[in-house]
């Protein structure tokens, strides 16, 4: 059904033409403001004489279209909407998705705008079956722009950088690569993300990623002082690979990033739903087999310039040697290092390649294998348990602990022993005294003999 009232143009008409009635106007200069031929400006002059201001609307409105689905079609589609696609704000499907799911389902071929159409006619008061449930437009707007995710399964298995990274390959880039559900974005998810690239692409020239600590972090006061750039453990990784990091740091930029995400945020929720998926194994064969498939070939588009600026791919040794945790440690005083609570005793073929106290670089590969480097060179070592901690004599039961109020010790004072150092510098500095005092001779003496007893 089409619009049964009158448009602004049409009203502008009538006002012009009351003009023309009034004896202001001729209907040549009325057709010039109407700005219409002056044969249709006499045409438009005879229909308002006969009719009035309702004769200058148009024929059409108000009467279905030639082209408008059939009544029979409409209800029929609204009603599988109803049914199969809608829900509660956050579950039900938006009329693009709802479109795609009824013609790969249901046989059924609309359009996403007519069928947005379709359904948000259903949300005027009085109409009786409504699609989705009576709330006002806002509320709409807000669901299907950003849908409020509720599900079982994490969406943090899409690292940010993965759909982030810059340069596309001949032919047309997909917009995802597979990779599993995880249950946070951990400096391994986004590692991962980053090789399978890697291996299957090349090497990028950067990434666009949001703020993030795991990305990039402010400096400590040592470093401001050093005048060093803070790094974490992701940053050095792209470093050694020549891959600049680029952070994010306004609203309109964090954005760019994460509307990619709030896509499969609201897609791939409700596919999962529809699918009745609740667990992470069942959902990554899916992701991988089904969705990611038809997510590309829907969305990812023909690169305007089709030259590659991927670099060639590093070896699997040099990924191997990239992709690593790289944490430095001091050797203790009996070539011992920690680290995560972990105590490994470096052994004594090695100890020539790092001194006692010296710095060493703990590398903690992706499936938790320990390498201890100094400099460069790996060093030989063995896990040994941790120092026992002194033990408390635990209190037999029934007894009761007595406490005895200790009377506070005097410090004793430290005596230096006789062949201490700086007792023999004394010793020799006295001996040299009394050498000098004896070689000089006595002076004589000026006083005047006494004559008295």
């Amino acid at each position: 059904m089409g619009r049964t009232e009158m448009s602004k143009r049409e009203l502008g008409r009538v006002e012009v033409l009351a003009r023309v009635r009034s004896k202001q106007l001729r209907v040549v200069d009325a057709a010039r403001l109407m700005r219409v031929s002056r044969r249709q400006g006499k045409r438009l002059w005879k229909r308002y004489g006969e009719e009035g201001a309702a004769g200058l609307k148009h024929r059409s409105a108000g009467r279905p279209s030639n082209r408008a689905y059939e009544e029979k079609f409409r209800q029929k589609v609204l009603r599988l909407v109803r049914e199969k696609y809608g829900g509660p704000v956050g579950e039900r499907f938006a009329p693009t998705l709802a479109a795609e799911h009824l013609a790969s389902e249901d046989g059924l071929q609309v359009d996403a705008e007519t069928l947005r159409r379709w359904m948000l006619a259903q949300l005027r008061p009085g109409r009786v079956g409504s699609v989705i449930d009576q709330v006002d437009q806002a509320t709409l707007r807000t669901a299907l722009l950003q849908p409020v995710v509720k599900t079982a399964v994490h969406l943090h298995h899409l690292p940010k950088v993965l759909l982030a990274l810059a340069p596309s390959p001949v032919p047309p880039l997909p917009l995802a690569t597979p990779q599993p559900f995880r249950q946070q974005e951990t400096i391994w998810a986004v590692a991962d993300a980053l090789r399978a690239w890697i291996e299957r692409y090349g090497v990028p020239l950067a990434l666009y990623v949001d703020g993030k600590n795991l990305y990039k972090r402010p400096a400590t006061p040592k470093e401001r002082l050093r005048g060093e750039e803070p790094i974490t453990q992701f940053g050095r990784m792209c470093a050694k690979l020549g891959i600049a990091v680029i952070a994010a740091n306004s609203p309109q930029a964090k954005g760019r990033v994460d509307r990619i995400h709030g896509t499969h945020q609201d897609r791939l929720v409700k596919k999962l739903r529809r699918k009745e998926i609740s667990s992470h194994e069942h959902a990554n064969v899916y992701l991988e087999r089904e969705y990611l498939a038809e997510h590309n070939r829907r969305f990812a588009r023909t690169p305007a310039r089709l030259e590659d600026y991927h670099r060639r791919a590093p070896r699997a040794t040099e990924l191997d040697r990239i992709f690593r945790l790289e944490s430095e440690r001091t050797i203790s005083e009996d070539w011992v290092v920690r680290y995560d609570n972990r105590f490994f005793q470096l052994e004594p073929p090695s100890r020539h390649y790092a001194p006692g106290q010296g710095k060493v670089l703990v590398c903690e590969g992706r499936y938790g294998r320990i390498a201890i480097e100094y400099p460069g060179r790996a060093l030989r070592w063995q896990e040994i348990p941790a120092p026992a901690k002194p033990s408390v004599r635990a209190v037999e039961p029934g007894v009761e602990r007595t406490t005895t109020a200790s009377l506070p010790r005097a410090k004793r004072k430290w005596v230096l022993p006789a062949d201490h150092p700086w007792r023999e510098a004394a010793r020799r500095g006295a001996q040299q005294k009394a050498s000098r005092q004896a070689a000089t001779p006595p002076r004589p003496s000026l006083a005047l003999p006494c004559a008295s007893p």
